[in-house]
């Protein structure tokens, strides 16, 4: 009984612990207990931490800057380091709009905050993904310092221990510096001063209300709300910050109010995103020329942004006003007579798809082919005043039909070129050998496989813009054969050349003679006077070139030049469907008269130059003048241009002789001048529906 009864006694109030010393004890223990986790805790974490010794160290990508011709910046790519910003000379509301949008506890906290990872933590679990962050300034200091953006428990942890170093390390002020001078703002651009320079032309300390908003607001997602490719999205993030601004008492409603009124204009040359096509093309030939830049460079190239933001302004015009025919891509390259690239445009929207259509896409040329046809013919002998007959013509299995269904009868090759007869077209291609005309496109430029089936000769090839401006700039700059080309000279900031393109010699690359060259600029004048690119004509400028249509209306084409400049527009659909009766003479004429007018007044061009051993004196019979006379009733029955679409010509005379004469060999001009047939409409140049060749066309020779 003892036993049990001083058990009783020693477990009583003489030895039992009262609640408080139990929760003092218990308290200890999960004290030492939770010392002893957090200290194996951060002691494994911390295994792996980077060294912090590099901290001011850049680890970054050479950049490569572009600039126009003038010496304008196009782009920069690759990483831009601008020297840090003085945080003492910034505007108060400059480094304030940070704080106010990412970390309103900045000074108070120790490198983390409890409430904003606690309310982070509440929204993402009401959520059910992560909605919310809770990383302060100097947490995000330590990833981009540090660490790699990988979001896993090992790297939120080290990021806050790296946050709690800086603050033990340094100042307020100082990481705040820190941080504006790292962070990446998109662009290329990492730090405020390369940032401000880079969207705004101007320096950090020059920055507005506005300005300073919308680079805050650009770290949440810097792609997402850039200002250039998705401005509606930055204006809106914009505003935001200028609501947390207004209330954190950073700013006055009155400075809000008057920051939402006053634009933010983005630097024109950052804002050039068309010209992107044309980096990214350059990007390609300069890894071949230097390899892969291991050091800052700068790219002097042929561009001029002027006639490149024409070229943008006018392609987004007809594709507003085209867009309901199905007109919803173009590409547009213009080359001087040496082959500079002036301007290139790759597709509707940069920001959209990257896809170059100037020098990537390949689409059938239609009738814009057949230029290559008519310069293989004038070698043969034949003259613009050589007689040819519209009639139906049958080549092997094939025939090729004219648009209107009819044919014209007795013309000259001149008006055949002007009016972009297919049967003509066809038939000359057939007598001179279709491989003459495959040499004659490749000589000039064409890059792109060439069949030799029939069709060939109505543009049955498929061609990139870039080659067909290639090919006709040797009309245009006197028969001098050229390679399409965009940097002159690269360079090191320093000064340093690395590569600088070598002069030619003209001479060496004369890829068309004369009498030919006159010839042909003679006819594909024509075309603009009075056949099927009088839209493309421009009052006192000496204008040729060559539309181009698929029967289909998948592809339409204008290649133009007067003298020592070409440019060449194609308009179609990604997928390949048709437009609705789209021609070349249409949205691509406009689109080139539009650049070609706002451009022509800026460049020191000439009248289209006759070619070598060709006296400026000498004249040739002008068959085009006796056709184009009477352009606007040529048979004086009232009979005029069609006035529901103009570019389409004039309308087709339905009395025209259907079964002509046999078309007879190609001979010297006659004494007297064939009279004029009535033009016909600005056909959708056929590409005829595929006929079974002969045995001797299914021989797979290419050029």
């Amino acid at each position: 009984m003892a036993g049990p009864g001083f058990g009783a006694r020693g477990g009583g109030a003489g030895g039992e612990r009262t609640p408080l010393q139990r929760a003092l004890y218990w308290s200890a223990v999960l004290a030492v207990w939770g010392v002893i986790f957090l200290v194996v805790f951060f002691a494994v974490f911390a295994r792996g931490l980077p060294d912090t010794s590099a901290l001011y160290d850049v680890d970054r990508q050479p950049s490569v800057t572009y600039l126009d011709r003038n010496g304008a910046l196009i782009a920069t790519r690759g990483s831009q380091q601008a020297p840090p910003a003085d945080l003492e000379a910034l505007p108060d509301y400059v480094p304030a709009a940070f704080i106010a949008i990412e970390d309103r506890r900045f000074y108070w906290h120790p490198g983390f905050d409890p409430i904003g990872m606690g309310r982070a933590m509440a929204a993402n679990m009401r959520a059910g993904r992560i909605v919310q962050g809770g990383s302060t300034l100097t947490q995000q200091l330590a990833k981009n310092l540090f660490l790699t953006p990988d979001q896993n428990m090992r790297r939120k942890v080290q990021e806050l221990m790296l946050a709690v170093w800086l603050e033990l390390k340094f100042s307020k002020q100082e990481i705040l510096a820190l941080y504006l001078n790292r962070v990446y703002f998109g662009a290329g651009a990492y730090g405020i001063e390369a940032a401000s320079q880079r969207y705004f032309d101007k320096g950090a300390k020059d920055l507005t209300v506005g300005e300073a908003a919308l680079l805050a607001g650009l770290l949440k997602a810097p792609s997402r709300y850039s200002p250039v490719s998705e401005s509606e999205r930055a204006a809106a993030r914009a505003t935001v910050v200028l609501d947390e601004m207004e209330d954190a008492g950073v700013i006055t409603p009155e400075q809000r109010a008057a920051a939402v009124l006053e634009p933010v204009r983005v630097s024109r040359t950052l804002a050039t995103q068309h010209a992107q096509y044309f980096i990214d093309w350059l990007d390609k030939e300069i890894r071949g020329l230097v390899g892969e830049p291991t050091e800052d460079m700068i790219v002097e190239t042929t561009l001029d942004l002027t006639l490149q933001t024409a070229a943008e302004r006018n392609v987004r015009r007809i594709l507003e006003r085209d867009g309901s025919r199905g007109v919803e891509q173009a590409a547009l390259v213009a080359l001087d007579g040496d082959g500079r690239v002036r301007a290139m445009i790759g597709g509707a929207s940069y920001a959209d798809s990257q896809f170059n259509r100037a020098v990537d896409a390949r689409r059938q040329a239609g009738s814009a082919f057949k230029p290559f046809v008519y310069l293989a013919a004038m070698e043969a002998g034949y003259t613009p005043q050589t007689p040819v007959v519209d009639e139906p013509v049958r080549i092997g299995n094939w025939s090729p039909r004219n648009y209107s269904g009819t044919f014209a009868g007795n013309m000259t090759l001149a008006q055949a070129v002007a009016q972009s007869t297919n049967t003509v077209a066809a038939y000359v291609a057939d007598q001179i050998g279709r491989d003459s005309v495959a040499r004659a496109a490749r000589r000039l430029g064409i890059s792109s496989r060439i069949g030799l089936e029939p069709a060939m000769a109505l543009g049955a090839v498929e061609v990139s813009p870039i080659d067909m401006a290639t090919a006709f700039d040797a009309f245009a700059n006197g028969g001098r054969r050229v390679d399409a080309y965009g940097i002159s000279r690269i360079r090191t900031p320093q000064g340093r050349v690395i590569y600088q393109r070598a002069a030619r010699d003209g001479a060496a690359g004369q890829a068309i003679n004369n009498p030919s060259l006159y010839y042909m600029n003679q006819m594909l004048r024509g075309v603009v006077t009075g056949g099927t690119a009088r839209g493309a004509a421009i009052s006192g400028r000496d204008i040729a070139g060559k539309t181009g249509t698929t029967s289909d209306y998948k592809d339409a084409w204008f290649v133009g030049y007067t003298g020592g400049f070409v440019t060449a527009v194609w308009v179609g659909k990604d997928d390949n469907t048709a437009m609705r009766g789209v021609t070349g003479g249409a949205a691509p004429a406009a689109i080139w008269k539009g650049f070609m007018e706002a451009a022509l007044p800026r460049l020191n061009v000439q009248p289209i130059p006759n070619g070598p051993a060709m006296p400026d004196g000498w004249m040739a019979p002008d068959p085009i003048g006796d056709l184009m006379n009477s352009v606007e009733d040529p048979y004086g029955d009232g009979r005029v241009i069609d006035p529901v679409d103009p570019d389409l010509g004039i309308a087709y005379d339905p009395r025209a002789p259907v079964d002509a004469p046999r078309r007879p060999e190609p001979q010297a001009p006659p004494v007297t001048q064939p009279q004029p047939q009535r033009p016909r409409a600005d056909p959708p140049d056929q590409r005829p529906e595929p006929q079974p060749l002969p045995e001797r066309e299914r021989d797979p020779l290419f050029f």
